[in-house]
């Protein structure tokens, strides 16, 4: 099991803490956001990461050389699921993968390795307590789902807060089916939607991973839940990284 971590992104909603420095490196309490990730995947014995950079990559290569690097080119002009894909060549085994805004106890990683499913996605379903503080960013912004049982039905941002069973957190988990048919999905999503809107998307590249995850339900690809009360914390603004440091 290897986890790729995308963070190409600047993060310009935690101004001035990523003016010259990446957003994975501002520090929740001593430690920074991406020590935290990987101490999370260490609990369960995954010692193999890859990172998808972008902004200020040069700095986290010098401070991680044991990561495994690729550089998204396009950063500043795309979005998270082409991002992803810029590592498309390590999907050809078992894989999690990991936004890099995110922070998380081990006992999430934990329960997302004791599933058997092809696709597995960690939901918090106490999301909504979480952002009773987060004026900066509402819960219009989260990425919620129905389910159904353990399968997740709908994923989307637009998913009315108050009809939501969760948010996705952005951490998922591929079995070596499962990555297949992420990527047969993916290219046949660039095939069918090339310079065309993608489930609320302006276009492909400007998609978040959740959005070819909906067009993946759509076609009828089970995509099932990991269910999490909690243990969880988004930095995407600078109030979130207040939070964080007060709560964490």
């Amino acid at each position: 099991m290897k986890a790729i971590i995308i963070g190409a992104g600047r993060g310009r909603r935690l101004m001035p803490l990523t003016e010259d420095t990446p957003k994975c490196f501002a520090k929740i309490g001593e430690k920074r956001i991406l020590d935290l990730i990987i101490e999370a995947w260490r609990t369960v014995d995954v010692e193999d990461f890859v990172f998808i950079g972008g902004y200020q990559i040069e700095k986290i290569q010098k401070e991680y050389p044991d990561l495994r690097f690729y550089y998204n080119h396009d950063w500043q002009n795309n979005n998270i699921l082409a991002s992803l894909f810029c590592a498309e060549a390590e999907m050809n085994s078992p894989f999690a993968c990991t936004y890099a805004d995110i922070i998380y106890r081990p006992w999430v990683t934990e329960q997302l390795l004791k599933t058997n499913h092809d696709i597995s996605l960690v939901v918090d379903v106490d999301w909504r307590e979480r952002y009773v503080a987060r004026t900066m960013h509402p819960e219009d912004d989260a990425e919620k789902v129905l389910t159904k049982g353990h399968t997740i039905t709908r994923i989307s941002r637009e998913i009315l807060p108050e009809e939501a069973d969760g948010e996705y957190i952005g951490v998922a988990m591929f079995s070596q089916e499962g990555a297949k048919i992420l990527c047969q999905h993916y290219h046949r999503a660039v095939d069918r939607y090339s310079n065309m809107p993608f489930h609320g998307a302006v276009s492909l590249q400007k998609a978040y991973l959740i959005q070819l995850f909906q067009e993946m339900i759509k076609e009828n690809v089970k995509i099932c839940k990991v269910e999490v009360a909690g243990g969880y914390h988004e930095i995407d603004t600078t109030q979130d990284y207040k939070i964080a440091n007060k709560v964490w």
